[in-house]
């Protein structure tokens, strides 16, 4: 079956407040993203990284240029906003109900949207769950989960729902290095069982190489592409592949970049605070 998924940002531009401050969040980004590619965006905070995933998700507009799908409009100056179930998002912060055992909230949205049965949401879930070392906790409440499980289960949450896109906005970020080394492989793990194109944004140059087809580094505010590396490493991956020579170079070669960035992120942080 022919992947589906291709995103084609052209021109993208984005101000806040264009009558009044005019904060250039985005801008002139093109990209194109291949089918079932896992492309990650990298950046310092504050250079419009979210922003461009929300609008990708259908959250927020266009000031100039456009988003394609598969050739289909997503977003463009004045377009209405639609969110949709093609393109999941996994944020930051979480959103399982905690209220609900894993099992309801893996299974909750593809049989409300009668996509599948309630016994064979059960019966995928439970696979997904095994395969990220999560098997037997599908009755348990999030609150008994520790971070890494429950990153774990909002990316399954988001595969079963069977988008599209799958949009990551630093889910990783609040885990410590060895919980997000874990998570990690798996979130390869699932890739690879369950392809998608997978839109992932971070701050985490090594998590960036680590997991991703191509990464690219965006400018601070206002962002930009500054430069998209093709990562040539085999997959599957697992965390022996951070001591190759090949990832210490990619490493060095994007560092340089995103050093450079973050250092004029830092001063101009420091001029507004002045």
């Amino acid at each position: 079956m022919e992947n589906t998924g291709a995103l084609s940002i052209r021109n993208a531009g984005k101000i806040y407040d264009p009558e009044g401050i005019h904060v250039v969040a985005v801008d002139d980004v093109s990209l194109e993203i291949e089918a079932g590619e896992f492309f990650v965006l990298v950046g310092p905070s504050g250079c419009g990284k979210t922003t461009l995933l929300n609008v990708i998700a259908g959250f927020d507009q266009l000031t100039s240029g456009a988003i394609n799908m598969d050739g289909t409009p997503l977003a463009s100056p004045g377009k209405r906003l639609r969110p949709g179930p093609d393109r999941t998002v996994v944020f930051q912060q979480g959103a399982l109900f905690p209220w609900k055992s894993v099992l309801w909230n893996i299974t909750c949205g593809p049989v409300k949207q009668g996509r599948i049965s309630v016994e064979a949401a059960k019966k995928q879930a439970r696979e997904f769950l095994a395969r990220v070392g999560l098997h037997g906790i599908e009755d348990q409440y999030p609150e008994a989960l520790s971070g890494g499980q429950k990153r774990r289960v909002e990316i399954i949450r988001a595969l079963m729902n069977d988008p599209t896109i799958l949009l990551l906005d630093e889910p990783f970020r609040a885990l410590d290095a060895l919980t997000k080394s874990v998570v990690q492989e798996h979130l390869l793990e699932l890739y690879d069982f369950s392809p998608k194109t997978v839109f992932f944004i971070t701050h985490d140059l090594e998590e960036a190489i680590f997991l991703g087809d191509r990464v690219a580094i965006m400018t601070t505010r206002p962002g930009s592409i500054k430069k998209v590396v093709r990562v040539d490493i085999p997959r599957p991956r697992d965390h022996r592949i951070l001591t190759s020579s090949r990832f210490l170079k990619l490493k060095a070669e994007l560092g340089e970049a995103i050093h450079d960035e973050a250092q004029k992120a830092f001063e101009a942080g420091e001029r507004e605070l002045a």
